[in-house]
């Protein structure tokens, strides 16, 4: 395991149904920071939310309006997150971020020089496994 070192945990809170230039926009978010290099990044889906509209969603309800809370964590040290949110400013058209203190350490067998490529076929971009 690597030595523990100071990071920031950003979460971003959107809808499942929110786009951007066509896209998913947790997908956009997630491709915006590989590409930047940020250490990682995850989108998680959400049963449950409410915000400042007072709205509940959730995924039992027929009659919600089908915006289904979705979170993306994105994980790095402190300037590199702050150099990205403008990039991601500029991506959410309304939802909520989050900065966290945290403290992060790789763990396991493979290192980042020697871990075998697991994007697939050695794509250059970030893209969704088709099943």
């Amino acid at each position: 395991m690597e030595t523990p070192r100071d990071a920031i945990l950003l979460r971003v809170f959107i809808g499942d149904t929110d786009r951007v230039a066509g896209r998913a926009l947790y997908l956009s978010i997630v491709e915006a920071a590989f590409k930047s290099g940020l250490a990682g990044a995850t989108a998680l889906n959400g049963l449950l939310s409410y915000g400042h509209g007072r709205r509940v969603n959730y995924v039992f309800n027929a009659d919600a309006p089908g915006n289904l809370p979705m979170v993306v964590e994105i994980i790095d040290v402190e300037d590199k997150i702050q150099a990205f949110l403008p990039q991601l400013d500029k991506l959410i058209g309304s939802g909520l971020v989050t900065l966290e203190k945290v403290r992060m350490a790789r763990v396991g067998r493979w290192t980042r020089d020697s871990s075998p490529d697991l994007r697939g076929g050695g794509q250059s971009s970030l893209r969704p496994s088709g099943g």
